[in-house]
């Protein structure tokens, strides 16, 4: 078989698409190693990407500059306020179509088109070219951006547009597949489609990473370290989390000698959480690091790494991190809105925690730091949702192999 897989990013440190579309062909070889691979790789500035790891047959890399002419810039202040229609948009959707439209499709007998980030330019850049119509296309995150849990967006004429040329998308395209069971039920709805959107979750595979920089990591200060890597926005409950391990520090004399809390944090207003909880020695806020330096502290430093799920009533997204944390066969602690993507694969009800309860999530986390203070056995949880086999068969079922 010959695949073609259309990406928007590959970077190896950064956003959690990069690292999960890289493990998205790993996996795609894994499952197919005797197919032709072949990828058009469409980004919007330079970036550190060592392709050579990547176990494919060929790459096309271009660099596109989404600065508009001047004409349209001004244009599009009217266009937007007039007729809800943005200009902007229609300029980055024909630059993107312009390198997939080149591509010859009819030699392939599968195509993917990933994206990433909140705009979609790979998805909306294929509308009305033949390629969509057996291209299976791929949400990483909910579209329009005002149905992204934790958003502010207003419903404006403007999302409906994008809602409209989306909608247009769906409808030509061969298949779509979401990360999550939730958001493809979701987005199955809000598009009206008459297709299934089907789910394959997010993969991790290290043999798409050089891990061998490891520089700047922290060493561990206490026995045990209960990690944070990730962006604090998309309403995170960041402070519920952070107030309820400093309660467990002023109470509990074992947890405030033995135990520290490592943040290394992304978005947000990272100064201000510093200063909120400067009292609380146990708490390190830091920077973040690239992937190579945060895989180390997360397998090696980390006796319990966190995930904290977007809220505040909702999650309709797998984080990227999740299969990456999956194989380290750690324990993970989830804090999480009532209704979540990950409430649904993780089964032992201890490892999650309602981000709007502060209590439930002392009273958890409580649980699982003296669980892991005696014992540091081997944790799998989330199953294998994230194993090869799933995987190929979710793969085979959406290709009809």
């Amino acid at each position: 078989m010959k695949f073609l897989v259309i990406a928007q990013n590959l970077k190896v440190s950064g956003a959690s698409e990069g690292i999960v579309s890289r493990s998205f062909l790993a996996k795609l070889r894994m499952a197919y190693p005797e197919s032709v691979i072949d990828v058009l790789y469409l980004k919007n500035h330079s970036t550190e990407d060592q392709l050579d790891l990547l176990p494919i047959d060929s790459i096309q890399s271009h660099v596109l500059s989404l600065k508009p002419p001047f004409v349209t810039k001004w244009l599009n202040r009217i266009s937007w306020r007039l007729f809800h229609i943005s200009l902007y948009d229609r300029f980055v959707h024909k630059l993107y179509g312009s390198y997939i439209s080149k591509i010859k499709h009819e030699q392939y007998d599968h195509v993917f088109i990933r994206s990433s980030g909140l705009n979609h330019e790979t998805l909306l850049g294929a509308r009305d070219l033949p390629i969509l119509k057996k291209a299976i296309i791929n949400f990483h995150d909910p579209y329009p951006f005002f149905w992204y849990q934790g958003s502010h967006h207003e419903l404006s004429g403007v999302e409906l547009f994008r809602l409209k040329t989306m909608y247009k998308v769906v409808q030509q395209a061969k298949a779509c597949i979401s990360t999550a069971q939730l958001m493809s039920n979701d987005l199955e709805f809000l598009y009206g489609s008459r297709k299934k959107f089907s789910t394959i979750p997010h993969q991790f595979s290290p043999s798409v990473f050089d891990l061998t920089d490891i520089q700047k990591v922290r060493p561990k200060q206490k026995k045990l370290t209960i990690a944070y890597h990730g962006s604090i926005q998309f309403g995170r409950k960041i402070n519920t989390l952070l107030d309820a391990y400093s309660a467990l520090v002023t109470e509990n004399v074992i947890i405030k000698e033995e135990t520290e809390l490592v943040l290394r944090l992304g978005g947000g207003d990272v100064n201000a959480l510093r200063d909120n909880y400067k009292d609380c020695d146990n708490i390190a806020i830091l920077p973040t690091l690239n992937f190579s330096n945060s895989a180390y502290e997360q397998t090696h430093i980390a006796d319990i790494n966190v995930i904290l799920e977007n809220g505040p009533l909702y999650c309709n997204i797998l984080v990227g991190k999740a299969p990456f944390l999956a194989s380290l066969h750690k324990p993970v602690f989830c804090v999480s809105p009532e209704r979540s993507e990950l409430r649904k694969i993780i089964k032992n009800p201890e490892l999650i925690a309602n981000g709007g309860d502060l209590e439930d999530v002392k009273v958890k986390l409580k649980i699982l730091i003296e669980k892991r203070l005696v014992s540091n056995e081997n944790v799998d949880c989330f199953g294998d949702y994230f194993g090869n086999e799933l995987f190929k068969e979710r793969l085979n079922e959406i290709l009809g192999c």
